[in-house]
């Protein structure tokens, strides 16, 4: 089907734009979340309210988008899988609902991860939560797991996958360049703190 890659990309676009750290906290009452922290409607941001639950169904619905976008279109073909889930990574990351501006994509990018190789999502996690809990940095556990990934794929999984995380890890930290700085400023916000 030779428009099946454009309609796997669309198709996970429009499943991955959906801007459940928004809709989560204004339906809880908490208001607009891009109004506070780094203005990002990801689980990270949401955890700045206060509220750890809404953060953690922000966190999940965020990752299941991913992963719901790879196993549907993955149904037809599997390499329609790859295009939706990049698809997926693609519409969290830039909505067009909210002017392209949504989050940084690390949930959904693990959710693509677990739909397509989730052994190396468990290596993600512990090395985030090994980062996370050592270091009290989101965006530097991220980081270090966005790194270690592709080449973890590159060993572990297809070229095919290992190309498009190596792709998507580096917009990942290109998405990352303001907490990069402020990391080496000394001034990033750490784990749980508010607003």
């Amino acid at each position: 089907m030779a428009y099946g890659p454009v309609l796997a990309i669309v198709f996970g676009y429009l499943l991955g734009s959906i801007p459940f750290g928004l809709l989560i906290t204004r339906a809880a009452g908490l208001g607009d979340v891009r109004k506070i922290g780094s203005g990002n409607i990801g689980a990270t941001n949401v955890l700045r309210t206060g509220n750890k639950g809404l953060a953690a169904v922000t966190l999940l619905l965020d990752a299941l988008k991913g992963t719901a976008a790879v196993l549907i279109a993955g149904r037809f073909a599997p390499e329609l899988g790859l295009w939706a889930g990049l698809g997926a990574f693609l519409g969290h990351l830039f909505p067009a609902w909210l002017g392209f501006k949504g989050g940084k994509g690390v949930a959904t990018y693990l959710g693509v991860l677990i739909a397509l190789a989730w052994q190396v999502a468990l290596i993600f996690a512990v090395v985030w939560l090994a980062v996370a809990f050592l270091a009290r940095y989101s965006s530097l556990a991220a980081l270090t797991a966005a790194i270690i990934v592709p080449i973890a794929l590159y060993f572990l999984s297809t070229p095919q996958i290992a190309g498009l995380f190596a792709l998507m890890s580096l917009i990942v930290i290109i998405k990352h360049r303001a907490n990069i700085e402020r990391l080496l400023a000394g001034t990033e916000g750490k784990i749980g703190a508010k607003g």
